[in-house]
């Protein structure tokens, strides 16, 4: 196993790195937040992106993509998370087009991923109905109407969801011939008649929707592909996510630790920098081997996503559970290590901290994944 970025994925990282700094400082999610955007994201730097291939990094050739990887893709995260970008990437391209990838008709495939390589559109999965996440705890319904389906339900916590060009709805079908068959995605319009949106901000100052569906009338083709595939295609693509999640977290907590480390240099006591305390010295050693233990999960778990490897999930929720304690761990004491102003709103490590947060409990949190690790080791919950 080779945890090392090739040239042309340190060639992506390098040029995120360079691009998010001049076009997407903090200082543009604090500009997002206080004016309230309606979308919540900038279209142009999201137009720039594309341009620049990151939503076609993971895309196949055939339909507009640059077969990059996730390795690719991870270490873009990675710095999205340093300057705190806000992008439809995880919705659209992540989750997205990757169910439109492993479950949609030729037809459907053609008419979305290239769309979506030239950020042209954005998507946004209705999962979750709890307020932790769970995607065995699936209560919308679809059932048969005539020749199409009648859909009910509500969905809580769907990223992009209320500027979304579609959304991908998970349900449960009534007269599924099995178990294997019981959960669909459909494509649903979220200006179809029945559709109700309500746009929540969230601590971090990014935006997901509530959305409910009262009798939403859907065609036949917009299921999304065969409902005994659903359930691997989902577990795939959360994998995706989680995998992704967890480089994001990486960026923040890596951009916190160097900040903090500048200021324990910088900051005086007694005459000397409070950063010659053994004491701080203690815990921001501590505080690099876990984050330096957090890279090679995170390298793992995408290297085994671009292997197909047997392991993936395994991985995914070994990353995505270690970026998930040590956001919350790290990011208190970047907060702490900074004195009071570290958590008012002059100082960037409070943003930090509200964007870790979120990112912890996306997908599920680190007691989530823990139980799913052993779970899939074969151990009893």
């Amino acid at each position: 196993m080779s945890l090392l970025l090739n040239d042309e994925q340190r060639m992506l990282r390098d040029s995120a790195a360079e691009f998010l700094g001049a076009r997407s400082p903090i200082a543009a999610l604090r500009k997002l937040r206080d004016t309230r955007d309606a979308r919540g994201y900038d279209e142009a730097l999201w137009r720039e992106i594309a341009e620049l291939g990151w939503p076609a990094a993971v895309l196949p050739e055939a339909h507009g993509g640059l077969g990059i990887g996730w390795a690719g893709l991870g270490a873009v995260f990675e710095q999205t998370g340093r300057t705190l970008a806000a992008t439809p990437l995880l919705s659209t391209v992540v989750l997205g087009a990757g169910l439109i990838e492993r479950l949609g008709s030729e037809a459907q495939r053609e008419h979305w991923l290239a769309r979506i390589a030239a950020g042209q559109t954005v998507l946004a999965l209705a999962l979750d109905e709890t307020p932790r996440h769970d995607p065995t705890r699936i209560a919308t319904r679809a059932r048969r109407s005539g020749s199409g389906w009648r859909l009910d339900g509500e969905k809580w916590f769907v990223l992009d969801g209320h500027v979304a060009e579609r959304l991908l709805v998970v349900a449960r079908i009534d007269d599924a011939d099995s178990a294997d068959a019981n959960l669909a995605v459909f494509v649903v319009d979220p200006a179809a008649p029945g559709v109700q949106l309500e746009r929540t901000i969230m601590v971090d100052s990014r935006n997901a929707a509530r959305v409910r569906f009262d009798g939403v009338a859907l065609p036949t083709d917009a299921l999304l592909g065969a409902p005994e595939a659903t359930t691997v295609a989902l577990d795939a693509v959360l994998d995706r996510a989680r995998a992704c999640l967890a480089a994001e977290a990486l960026g923040v907590i890596g951009e916190a630790f160097d900040r903090t480390v500048a200021y324990l240099k910088e900051r005086t006591q007694f005459g000397v920098a409070i950063g010659s305390f053994q004491a701080l010295q203690h815990r921001m050693a501590r505080l690099f081997v876990e984050i330096e233990l957090l890279k090679s999960a995170v390298a793992a778990a995408l290297e085994a996503l671009d292997n197909d490897a047997a392991e993936a999930s395994q991985l995914a929720s070994l990353a995505k559970a270690r970026a998930s304690d040590l956001s919350e761990r790290a990011l208190n004491e970047a907060a702490q290590l900074h004195g009071g102003i570290g958590v008012t709103d002059e100082l960037d490590i409070g943003l930090m901290m509200k964007r870790g947060r979120a990112i912890q409990q996306t997908f599920g949190d680190g007691a989530y994944h823990r139980r799913r690790y052993a779970a899939l080791l074969g151990f009893a919950a």
